[in-house]
């Protein structure tokens, strides 16, 4: 082969490679409520506009608040390099496993806190996942706990920064709100979570719209067994058993020594009873629409 041809084929190779690399980058509903089905993969984003108050990863990538917050379009999950077992095991599992099986979505708000480290170790001993939606300013203070959270195949959720009413709150608090839990939650665990679950189940048309452009779907709940305002293990599981039906997104705070206690009965009495534990995004198979508001998947 000639000189000159070979640095063009070799120079040709390292343009394909740079580009093709570049696009790999972009990845791209409290009553009962219907879920609504996803009809197309989000827009791949642009970024055209600053989030005031948005800091960028010590990495010098572009943070999540920095991303567009108008039209269809925002960051997709993203995974950190390393992919755990357990993380592994979710991607291959059935897609819509609750089509045929009595699942249930445990969901836990506020943390992470010092008792989630002891709901960690009884989740992973009754080998079920659950759904964390973390509070943002706890985020940055235990980002470690974000990761063992992550890695052990639990789905990250968004639950605002600092449990503010996004449902009242002018625009500008609820996309900061937001944004700023998004980068934490990705700078703590290298992804980005596309649920958001708003502090007292507080929403509106706004909060609806923004976070439709946001690409996020918002997660409420069909069982409340109020553990915030009465401390009782005993209490906590009885109002569980109580309400919950196949296919109920399950709301408790595992920020709360007492409610983390009621966890391994609940989990046993459920599973007596056939039920099987899933995700909030398996619950509905995957099918969440951005800004759409889900609290139980219909039969």
């Amino acid at each position: 082969m000639d000189g000159p041809g070979l640095v063009r084929r070799v120079v040709g190779g390292v343009l394909a490679v740079t580009v093709c690399g570049a696009l790999s980058g972009f990845s791209g509903g409290a009553g009962r409520v219907r879920p609504a089905q996803v009809t197309g993969r989000p827009a791949v984003p642009v970024v055209t506009k600053i989030v005031k108050g948005a800091t960028a990863p010590a990495d010098g990538r572009v943070s999540w608040g920095q991303r567009v917050l108008q039209g269809v379009g925002a960051p997709g999950v993203v995974g950190p390099a390393g992919v755990s077992p357990a993380r592994k095991a979710v991607v291959t599992r059935q897609r819509d496993l609750c089509a045929r099986a009595r699942c249930v979505a445990l969901t836990f708000d506020d943390g992470p806190m010092g008792s989630t480290g002891r709901l960690l170790e009884i989740l992973a001993e009754h080998r079920v996942r659950a759904t964390f939606f973390l509070v943002g300013q706890n985020v940055v203070k235990d980002p470690e706990m974000v990761r063992r959270e992550y890695a052990a195949g639990h789905e990250i959720a968004n639950h605002s920064y600092t449990h503010a009413d996004l449902g009242r709150a002018p625009e500008a608090k609820a996309v900061e709100e937001v944004t700023r839990t998004q980068d934490a939650i990705q700078q703590a665990s290298g992804m980005t979570p596309v649920l958001l679950r708003p502090p007292y189940g507080s929403t509106g048309k706004r909060l609806t719209a923004l976070a439709r452009r946001m690409g996020m779907a918002q997660v409420l709940w069909a069982v409340d067994p109020l553990d915030w305002e009465d401390r009782d293990t005993k209490a906590v599981e009885r109002r569980v058993m109580a309400s919950v039906r196949p296919g109920d997104v399950v709301l408790m705070h595992d920020i709360h020594a007492t409610t983390v206690a009621a966890v391994p009965r609940i989990i046993d009495r459920l599973a007596a009873k056939g039920y099987t534990f899933v995700t909030v995004t398996e619950l509905f198979g995957g099918k969440l629409t951005p800004g759409g508001k889900y609290v139980q998947r219909e039969p």
